[in-house]
Order: C-alpha cells, then structure tokens, then sequence
C-alpha cells in the first residue's frame, strides 16, 4: 500500500503531466515568438531569455513533481514544496511588475503629451510599427502628428472623401474639389515636411487597446500560475505529511515487534 492517498496522487500526477506538456508548448511557442518580442522590446516587455527560463522552469519542475509523486519520497516532495513556493512569489513579483508597466504605458498614450513619447520615438522598431499601422487604422503618431518632428511619414498622409467646391483641398490647400472633412484629416504642422493633410486621429488609443490586450493575457497568466503555485504547495504539503505519518508509524510498528 502507498504512503500517499492514491486519488491525491493521480490528481497530482495528472496536473503535472499537463504542466509538462504545458512547458513543451512554451518552449515551442517561445522559439516562434522571436520577431514578437523584439518588437515588443520597445513597451519593456520581458525579454525572449526570461521565456526561455520560465519554458525550461514550468517543464523541470513537472517532471520533478511527477518523480516525487511516484517515488513518494519526502526529499524530492520538499523539493517540489520549494519551487512551488518560489515560483509563486516570482510569479507574483512578475504580475506586479506587467501591472505596473501597463499603468505607465497607459499614462504615456493618454497623456495628450509627445514630450513624453519622444524617448520611445527614438526607437526604430517602434518607429517601423507605427508607420504600418498608421495607413490601415487612419491615424497619425501616438499622441498626436507632433509625435514626428519635422518629418512626417506618407503612412499620415489624409485624403477627405467629402466632395464639394471651395474649403480647402485634399493635398493643395485653399480651393479646388476635393472637400476637407475636418473630423477626419488636418493640416500638418508649420514648418514640417510631409504631406500637405493628415489624420485628425492618434494612434494612441487604438495601439493601447491591442497591447492592453496582451498585458491583460500576461497578467492573467502570471497570477492563474501564482495561484496554481499555491495549490499546488498546498497539496504537496499535505502529501509530505503523509508520508511522514505512515514513515513513523513504520517505525513505531518496527520496535513494538
């Protein structure tokens, strides 16, 4: 007979298999990820190398829980009791860390400043992302046209559909027949080169609700780990305990024979 309930154990066993499998998706997925996390590399999102160990981490660890359940040794169970309880405090710590981050961001897209987007502008990565999305989503810099200086890409370029003589025109200022549709398009700044008219609309608050979505998928992953962590520090405990109770219990049968 097993020191350990059998139902707990195949319930614990099953949850790390999925774990492990788990921690191969990971690594695969982390290996497919690249160009992502450069890009992202910009917001200061975690690095490709912390995936890679957290990937590495969820699989070690699974394997380790599944050998402890089967060997029902305490050693390899308090070992597992030890990295379900570091695991939780970093899972929590990173949690804390993405929240942070995505408060930050969110200050710096809804700022109404460019003083505060001309570091990230800086970066070129950055730079080529805005330029693809600005055509396709109609808009023009994070927080406004500003965001350029005094080069402003064709990707800001604004063309009204209104028709209609007099306003101004699409391109050419005063006159002409295409409309200007004020809601829509704006002259570009004194002294800057560029197009004659631009998008009325920031990028800011469409691009935080794309990477809002992937702070809100990592701070879901970090503190659903956090709390799995838990339980599964939990379990093992009480495994470790009953271990203890049926290895003393040996013992006591020992000397009274």
């Amino acid at each position: 007979m097993g020191k350990i309930n059998g139902c707990i154990k195949c319930i614990f066993i099953f949850f790390n298999v999925v774990f492990m499998i788990l921690g191969c998706v990971l690594i695969y997925a982390t290996v497919r990820a690249t160009a992502m996390t450069l890009q992202m590399s910009s917001f200061g999102m975690p690095g490709l190398g912390w995936a890679w160990v957290f990937a590495i981490g969820v699989l070690g660890v699974s394997s380790l829980g599944i050998y402890a359940a089967c060997s029902e040794k305490a050693l390899f169970l308090k070992l597992f009791a030890g990295f379900m309880g570091t695991g939780m405090i970093i899972m929590m710590i990173f949690g804390i860390i993405v929240a942070v981050q995505r408060n930050q961001i969110k200050t710096i897209f809804y700022s109404g400043s460019s003083e505060l987007v001309k570091p990230y502008m800086k970066e070129q990565s950055l730079r080529d992302m805005l330029e693809a999305v600005q055509h396709s989503l109609s808009c023009c810099g994070i927080v406004s046209v500003n965001d350029w200086g005094d080069d402003i890409p064709n990707s800001c370029a604004c063309v009204s559909s209104n028709l209609g003589y007099g306003g101004y025109g699409g391109y050419g200022g005063y006159g002409g027949y295409g409309g200007f549709d004020s809601t829509k398009c704006k002259l570009k700044p004194l002294g800057a080169r560029g197009p004659a008219t631009v998008y009325a609309k920031s990028c800011g608050d469409l691009i935080f609700s794309y990477v809002d979505i992937f702070f809100k998928i990592l701070l879901g992953f970090f503190f659903g780990f956090a709390v799995t962590a838990l339980m599964g520090l939990l379990i093992t405990i009480f495994m470790i305990h009953q271990v203890k109770h049926n290895d003393t219990g040996g013992d006591i049968a020992m000397k009274g024979y």
